[in-house]
């Protein structure tokens, strides 16, 4: 049932664009309502090459910094989601090999950087405990023109809406609940004949309910 409701609103976030998709994060939040402050990077490609094969990735780095006033749970989950209906999840586990490939490459102006699954799951407050973070995620398929990538966690805020089309054993619609989840849409920008050399082009940054 959640696969299905979910899969249907990447649909419609997709194709449509996200204000068909779900209701909007609230303007003013609620009392106990927080929401991390994120700044990011451009994603960038890596790929790791071995005696015969290599493998490519794309990442993106998150500076993640915690204004309420509180520490609060930390549970992020990752999803890049192409316009020819390709989902995939953040990378768990990558290789060594892979991280101090991106870290050594960032170590100026990301000393701490940490990959995603390390980050623990609490966010403390303050300008001193803001988290540096790598999300990796596997190569796409070439043929997308575009790209959106959906971080959820960020935020506590929550909506209850009615799934179209499934009932309870009362007859009533079942609830679907969506978190408040930050979307960064990308083009793709080069010839997929050149891999290598394409860059993902920012398009939009909002905030929607997923």
């Amino acid at each position: 049932m959640m696969k299905t409701s979910i899969f249907s609103l990447i649909l419609t976030v997709v194709i449509c664009g996200p204000a068909l998709s779900a209701p909007e994060p609230a303007i003013v939040p609620k009392p106990g309502d927080w929401t991390l402050e994120v700044r990011f990077e451009q994603p960038q490609q890596m790929v790791l090459k071995g005696d015969k094969t290599q493998q490519r990735f794309w990442y993106i780095i998150l500076n993640l910094t915690n204004k309420s006033d509180k520490d609060v749970d930390f549970f992020p989950r990752c999803e890049l989601v192409t316009d020819t209906l390709q989902v995939l999840p953040a990378v768990e586990g990558a290789s060594d090999v892979l991280f101090e490939k991106i870290k050594k490459r960032h170590q100026g102006k990301y000393p701490f950087l940490q990959l995603l699954e390390n980050a623990g799951n609490r966010m403390l407050q303050g300008q001193d405990n803001a988290l540096d973070i790598a999300v990796i995620f596997p190569d796409f398929d070439p043929n997308a023109k575009t790209a959106a990538i959906f971080i959820s966690g960020l935020s506590n805020e929550t909506v209850a809406v009615d799934h179209p089309t499934e009932k309870d054993q009362d007859g009533s619609p079942v609830k679907i609940y969506l978190r408040k989840t930050l979307q960064l849409t990308y083009s793709l920008a080069g010839d997929p004949v050149f891999r290598s050399e394409q860059k993902l082009r920012f398009v939009d940054k909002r905030w929607v309910m997923r």
